[in-house]
């Protein structure tokens, strides 16, 4: 106990300690994000089954949007998983990784947007621009991290 009281007061040692526990949150998040997608996974294939299966499943109106509905919120759940384990692995929050991740949100929230919303243009409107931006957004990081791994290679390749 004296030890922690006494690495709370010592910077070094206090960052070294959140960073432990920013790292043990991150496994247990991991671990339990884990379950529910396999769970999710699971949920997402008998609700298939069902819809292929049944006699008065409609594939091709509101059923097939709630499916891909579904899907797609699996996909996200894998993108912040995957989110988790790059900054486990690095240490670091991957721009990139977020901004596909909320690109694939807005992409969910157009498919499965009711069309039965009294006034829609301004949610479109707002939903258009978000993408737009969003995908602006990713488009620079991605440049930039071309940009840089060109020079890196430009550099070893003369050395």
């Amino acid at each position: 106990m004296r030890r922690l009281v006494s690495s709370i007061f010592d910077d070094r040692d206090f960052l070294e300690l959140l960073g432990r526990f920013e790292r043990v949150l991150a496994r247990v998040l991991a671990m339990a994000l884990g379950v529910v997608i396999v769970a999710a996974t699971v949920h997402l294939l008998g609700q298939m089954a069902q819809a292929v299966y049944r006699t008065d499943a409609n594939l091709m109106g509101d059923g097939l949007v709630h499916l891909l509905g579904e899907l797609l919120t699996l996909l996200i759940a894998l993108e912040v998983l995957q989110n988790i384990t790059a900054y486990l692995r690095h240490h670091t929050i991957q721009l990139e990784l977020v901004l596909a991740t909320a690109l694939t949100a807005l992409a969910r929230k157009v498919i499965v947007l009711k069309p039965d919303i009294e006034d829609p243009a301004p949610l479109i409107v707002a939903l258009g621009a978000a993408i737009v931006f969003l995908s602006a957004g990713y488009w620079m990081v991605r440049k930039a991290h071309d940009d840089h791994t060109t020079k890196a290679r430009d550099r070893s390749d003369r050395h």
